[in-house]
């Protein structure tokens, strides 16, 4: 029983930490869409300069994710205390 409970726990977490880690790369993404990439690059059109985006987009939105995930974490925490 102890173990199907645990199961569960995990599959939650998971879920909810695949769910904001998405939310965050699609948050980065659309953020970066008003950055002006064609002040830094020669053919921001092209499909290297979109590359470039979404892996700027994915990087951005994992930290800012492990962010939030870990901060909630730490939150749960520290109920520990009191």
């Amino acid at each position: 029983m102890d173990t199907d409970v645990l199961d569960y726990s995990m599959g939650m977490t998971s879920l909810v930490s695949i769910t904001v880690v998405l939310l965050c790369i699609g948050l980065s993404w659309w953020a970066l869409q008003q950055f002006r990439f064609d002040l830094f690059l020669k053919q921001p059109r092209s499909a290297p300069a979109k590359m470039l985006q979404v892996l700027l987009s994915v990087a951005l939105g994992y930290e800012i994710a492990r962010f939030v995930l870990d901060y909630f974490s730490w939150s749960r925490m520290l109920k520990g205390m009191f």
